[in-house]
């Protein structure tokens, strides 16, 4: 075939040159040139066929593969006039900037001039303005974004088997861009190569390149130049801070005004809402600083409407690989131009998979103020007041109940900053919930799960194989999506491979069968518990109900009471057990959207367990006098059962409104009572749903106890490395069931959650914060029972 292509290009060949060198006669000579050019151009075009195009369908021509990738850059449609013009001066002429530009220079001037200001301290002033936009502001060009889209289809088709994206989400993009308005799109944050996916994906389909928002620690020589060429702006990680911990009002005015410039412009931004990558494979919380900044410029009319689109981001593998070194505790290392050279040489060196990305359904910023604020205000529960009452029952109730109406004056005032808080902190969670719902479970997700909350001791191939498919068909019988397909062998050999030496593979002798272990020790769990962490979200609330039923169980069992049948259990007990476990395990995770009550959630998730004959109803109502000790550790005293029958929408409420004044139940409760179903593969899914939570709950058990020994004040940071350092040596001495428990991330948060239940009080200095015990846990007793509560969900 070479050789028939060779022998037709150089025939072409010959025919040009006879075409070019034989001219016809009697003609002169400026016809005679016009005849050779129009030749010349005949037989570029002939040439230009052979060297294209195909050859019996089977040879792809010479230019086809090796100019496809510059031809598809080429046709994408990116000019200058589709990005923002003139940024800089129309923010510094902004009347807001001018102020806080007159602000600023009135502190520095001398004292007891008020009536000139001094000149020099203006033009001080405005070029320290000056320099800070030079750092902020974006100034896109084309030409680099297909030159950067060019080197990316070259650098992603050599590290990643492919990028996944939904057609009809694509689409369905494209027909939000058709609106006019501005687009927001806010991924979740899992790797540095999110910062360039998307943009890619966007002009991979001819939609514009949104500006980027990222943070100051990227702002490197070299590198910082041609992340402004893509769309990227540097902010500060404290947007109103300087670095000297002051209030920077200047700083706050340029951006507000900056992101005000961009909405009026109709430009797309890209916002990660977690501030950080995440360091544990879950979705951190929701740092809405920038977010602020643009539902104010939509109070202040800059644009008529701001499209709102959450995405989720899945990788097979993380291009970092892990962050072992920060679950270890060690400090964040700075990044460098050094550091993001041996990133890239290193990706070349491997491959990373499959990538998936998801648009969720795109929203009006507008309409969500709206219906907002046209509806009344509930008084959010703090962790105090929804825990307390559970842990320590004997406590007087001062707590309100949740999804009441909150006597807050212009509750529904947009220019009321209670109001305006809520409402940013709401729309963040909201986001953030539906980003990380669209994220895709990858094959390395299952096998990890699986490895560490199934076959913890290893398993047979086949037996994983079997499992990995069960999952499979469990996840998308839940309505999450996949990032992958074909065998069920192939894709568990693959994510075997992805996941590298966390995995041991041996050859038994039985069969010639192969045996698959996780590696439980430390670094390497961790990184296990990373990538398992991605299909944590699909199964986190019947794990939650899960491991409520165990509570609900063993105090029955160690109280010698039961409120019915010792094979009964109060639906309500349990539900109410599962909202208690939720607020705790708040920091870690969302399970609802703040619009929703946590108690009618809980209530879904047991009926949806009722649905899969997990749970089983009892053939007949039992009516029982509801025993003061059964109830009195399950409930905090204001979640009465006429409270807690409020809660829930008419159809899903256990009270009957027909219930006439003559019944025969009298004073007595009727509640709905349950029976697990004693199947070998019901009872082995309910202890895998258990072990999905256990390195959570024994991370804060453990970090209980180690408050047992809490000796006066002591600052967070040197409290938060000393209980790191004993969970670590309990996993070194294999006192810890679950190695995974001592990852640096569970430990923040357990010390969040205790400062958010009143274990400590909390008092700044300069820029420490201090912690000491407060008067509620200084008893012992209280510490005590604090233990008893968390440990009552943990399965040993």
């Amino acid at each position: 075939m070479e050789r028939d292509f060779a022998e037709q290009k150089k025939a072409v060949c010959g025919t040009m040159l006879l075409r070019l060198h034989s001219p016809e006669p009697g003609i002169d000579a400026d016809f005679r040139k016009v005849m050779y050019l129009l030749n010349l151009a005949v037989c570029i075009w002939e040439l230009g066929k052979v060297l294209w195009g195909y050859r019996q369908g089977a040879y792809r021509g010479w230019l086809a593969r090796r100019l496809c990738y510059v031809l598809f850059v080429q046709e994408r449609d990116v000019h200058k006039g589709m990005f923002a013009k003139n940024l800089t001066e129309n923010v510094l002429n902004n009347s807001r900037v001018q102020k806080a530009i007159l602000d600023e220079a009135s502190e520095s001037s001398v004292p007891g001039s008020f009536t000139q200001m001094d000149p020099k301290a203006v033009n001080k002033v405005k070029k320290k303005a000056r320099k800070i936009l030079q750092e902020m502001v974006a100034t896109v060009s084309p030409a680099l974004i297909r030159l950067t889209g060019w080197v990316l289809l070259k650098l992603f088709n050599s590290f990643f088997w492919n990028i996944q994206i939904h057609r009809g989400q694509i689409e369905m993009v494209k027909a939000a861009t058709e609106m006019n308005l501005p687009l927001i799109f806010l991924p979740v944050h899992k790797s540095h190569i999110d910062y360039l996916l998307l943009t890619f994906i966007l002009f991979c389909h001819n939609i514009k390149a949104p500006y980027i928002a990222a943070g100051n620690n990227l702002n490197l020589p070299i590198f910082s130049t041609l992340i402004r060429k893509l769309g990227g702006f540097f902010i500060r990680r404290k947007l109103d801070q300087s670095p000297d911990g002051r209030k920077d009002f200047l700083y706050r005015a340029l951006l507000y005004v900056h992101v005000e410039e961009l909405l009026r412009q109709q430009q797309f931004l890209e916002i990660f809402l977690e501030g950080t990558r995440s360091r544990s494979g879950k979705t951190s919380g929701a740092r809405a600083g920038l977010l602020s900044v643009v539902v104010d410029a939509l109070f202040s009319n800059a644009t008529p409407d701001v499209l709102i689109i959450p995405v989720g981001i899945s990788y097979d593998r993380i291009i970092e690989g892990h962050y072992n070194s920060e679950q270890l505790g060690k400090p964040k290392k700075n990044e460098s131009l050094w550091s993001i050279a041996r990133g890239v040489f290193r990706m070349l060196r491997k491959n990373y998979g499959c990538v998936r990305v998801d648009f969720a359904q795109p929203f009006s910023l507008r309409e969500y103020v709206n219906s907002q604020s046209q509806k009344p205000v509930p008084a959010p529960l703090s962790l105090e007041q929804a825990l307390l009452p559970a842990i320590l029952p004997s406590r007087p109730n001062d707590t309100v109940d949740e999804g009441t109406e909150a006597s807050v004056p212009n509750s529904r005032d947009i220019t009321s900053e209670p109001f305006r808080r809520e409402l940013i902190s709401n729309l963040a969670e909201h986001i953030l919930f539906t980003a990380n719902k669209s994220c895709a479970v990858m094959s390395t997700h299952i096998v990890a799960c699986l490895l560490l909350y199934r076959h913890r001791q290893g398993t047979d191939l086949s037996r994983l194989v079997e499992d990995f498919f069960s999952m499979k068909e469990e996840v998308l019988a839940r309505d999450f999506d996949l990032g992958f397909s074909g065998n069920s062998d192939d894709v568990v050999m693959h994510a075997i491979h992805l996941l590298g030496n966390c995995v041991t593979i041996t050859n038994t002798s039985r069969n010639n069968e192969f045996f698959i272990t996780p590696s439980t020790t430390i670094p390497a769990v961790f990184e296990l518990n990373f990538y398992s962490n991605g299909v944590l979200h699909v199964f986190i609330k019947e794990a939650i109900i899960a491991c409520s039923l165990h509570a609900v169980q063993s105090r029955r069992y160690r109280n010698g009471t039961s409120s019915a049948s010792p094979s009964l259990i109060s639906q309500e007990h349990l539900v109410r057990k599962a909202a208690s476990l939720c607020y705790l395990l708040s920091n870690e995770f969302t399970v609802s959207l703040p619009c929703q009550v946590i108690y009618q959630v809980c209530h879904e998730s047991v009926e949806r367990l009722i649905q899969y004959g997990i749970l089983l109803v009892a053939e007949n109502t039992i009516t029982v006098q509801v025993h003061p000790q059964d109830d009195q550790e399950d409930v905090s005293p204001s979640l009465t059962e006429q409270q807690w029958d409020k809660k829930l929408p008419e159809p899903l409420s256990w009270r009957s409104d027909e219930e006439d004044e003559d019944s025969d139940f009298g004073e007595e409760q009727r509640d709905c009572y349950l029976k697990v179903s004693q199947s070998q593969e019901h009872q082995q899914y309910i202890t895998f749903l258990q072990r999905l939570l256990g390195p959570l709950l024994e991370a804060y058990s453990s970090a209980v106890i180690f408050v047992h020994n809490f000796t006066g004040p002591v600052t967070e940071s040197e409290y938060v490395q000393k209980l790191h350092r004993h969970l670590i040596s309990r996993t070194e001495k294999n006192v810890a069931v679950y190695a995974e428990s001592a990852t640096y991330s569970h430990v923040k948060n357990a010390v969040k959650v205790f400062k958010e239940i009143g274990v400590f009080n909390q008092t700044k200095q300069r820029r420490d914060i201090i912690l000491e015990l407060s008067t509620t846990f200084l008893p012992q007793r209280n510490r005590q029972k604090l233990l008893e509560f968390i440990m009552s969900f943990m399965v040993l």
